[in-house]
């Protein structure tokens, strides 16, 4: 049988964190198409419309966390399935660089466009 090979260390921080955001996401995600989906339909939605729920600072919270999440969630994930593929050295370092400029080029880009429309921009 194939020796299990994993770049997670079992029990530890990023271990703990990829599973903690991976129960939130899909707690958040349903939500999101519940709401978006069944509640509003895809052609109801506006920009008057969302911005009317990002003034609820419960929404808004929950919009803010749910992208840094699934940002966070998303690339801890690429990075660990590259690592388990072989990334290593100098290319592994430029690898985990790029993607960490990457999601904190996302979450400020999605944190401002959420600011703007709750309208605090």
């Amino acid at each position: 049988m194939a020796e299990h090979y994993s770049s997670f260390t079992p029990g530890g921080t990023m271990w703990l964190l990829q599973r903690i955001t991976a129960a939130f996401l899909v707690v958040v995600l349903a939500f999101h198409f519940f709401l978006l989906h069944f509640v509003n339909h895809a052609a109801d939605i506006t920009w008057q419309g969302t911005q009317m729920r990002m003034q609820d600072l419960g929404y808004f919270l929950t919009m803010v966390l749910f992208l840094i999440t699934a940002a966070f969630h998303g690339i801890n994930g690429v990075y660990n399935a590259l690592v388990n593929q072989g990334l290593s050295g100098t290319p592994k370092k430029v690898v985990l660089a790029v993607l960490t400029l990457a999601g904190l080029a996302l979450v400020i880009q999605g944190v401002y466009v959420a600011l703007v429309m709750r309208g605090m921009v």
